[in-house]
């Protein structure tokens, strides 16, 4: 996490933008007292969302939940996928 005040943030944009998008950082950009800006990733912003639309359903959430303890419990199971 990179936190920079409004004033840094505007001398060097270019290089605080570069940083959220290479290195998948965020970045807070402080506004005065309790008051703040967060700035991350398309990529990172996506998954977010996806994140949060799968566990919006409590089936999917299930789902979810069951898959995790399948793995931790090495209860999974491989294929090896199908040629033309």
């Amino acid at each position: 996490m990179v936190v920079a005040s409004i004033s840094d943030f505007r001398k060097d944009i270019k290089s605080y933008l570069d940083r959220v998008s290479k290195n998948f950082e965020t970045l807070i950009i402080n506004r005065g007292k309790d008051s703040g800006i967060v700035v991350i990733s398309l990529q990172e912003y996506n998954s977010l969302m996806a994140t949060n639309h799968e566990l919006t359903s409590r089936n999917n959430e299930l789902r979810l939940d069951s898959a995790i303890l399948k793995l931790k419990n090495n209860d999974s199971f491989s294929k090896d996928l199908m040629e033309d």
